[in-house]
């Protein structure tokens, strides 16, 4: 696996902005948008994927980066409840749906690979790099 020289490198990160922009698009051009409280939790939850992703990308260590990556899964498992609630609730059709179900479970699969890859890595971590030159 390659180093990251920022968090907009890591696919995981692009992805989960790709989910948030079509989160945020189903919000303003649904019913959705009348769901105040779904709304803002599926808002809040798919934007907590990718913002984790990048604030343990900031920390600088190992530890730090995979305990957020843990929280940005958790998030992507709380965006994939929401998207049934979602779909029950008749604001999205079953075929979008599982292309966004799809999209989260993609991320959540990225997320768990580098947490692992991680956990096994001698590196330090992107702050920790620059203290030592």
């Amino acid at each position: 696996m390659a180093t990251f020289k920022s968090f907009e490198e890591i696919t995981a990160w692009q992805k989960a902005r790709q989910f948030c922009n079509e989160i945020f698009c189903i919000c303003e051009k649904t019913n959705l948008s009348r769901d105040y409280k779904l709304r803002d939790q599926v808002n809040s939850s798919s934007g907590s994927i990718m913002d984790n992703i990048a604030e343990g990308f900031g920390r600088g260590g190992n530890p730090e980066f995979i305990q957020f990556l843990e929280i940005s899964h958790a998030s992507a498992c709380e965006s994939q409840s929401q998207l049934y609630r979602i779909l029950d609730r008749k604001y999205i059709p079953e075929e979008k749906f599982k292309e966004l179900y799809d999209i989260v479970s993609e991320i959540r699969r990225m997320t768990l690979a580098l947490i692992t890859y991680l956990s096994k890595s001698g590196m330090t971590g992107p702050q920790y790099k620059l203290r030592q030159k």
